[in-house]
């Protein structure tokens, strides 16, 4: 069986945005999973997502835009309210 070449460009800034969306997914995971320093799990899965929203965007990605821009959403609205600062921002209104 031959093996297909490579043709992903490497050393480009989107694949170094990727790598790093992708350690800090995984590091956010790892992190959920230890149970070690909660809530900077959530800080972790944040960028990545935010990471991989920017290489969705580079690529022009719609499915990559959509997924990561849900789920940093979700990711910022569980941050908040691990903080207290959507309690906070609504006992202020």
């Amino acid at each position: 069986m031959k093996m297909k070449r490579k043709i992903t460009p490497t050393h480009t800034l989107d694949w170094y945005i990727k790598w790093a969306g992708t350690f800090m997914l995984l590091g956010g995971l790892v992190l959920r999973a230890s149970e070690f320093m909660p809530g900077l799990d959530i800080l972790f899965t944040l960028n990545g997502t935010v990471a991989w929203f920017v290489v969705g965007w580079l690529w022009h990605d719609r499915s990559l835009l959509v997924l990561n821009a849900i789920a940093a959403i979700l990711l910022l609205i569980t941050l908040l309210s691990e903080t207290g600062a959507v309690g906070r921002a609504a006992l202020s209104l």
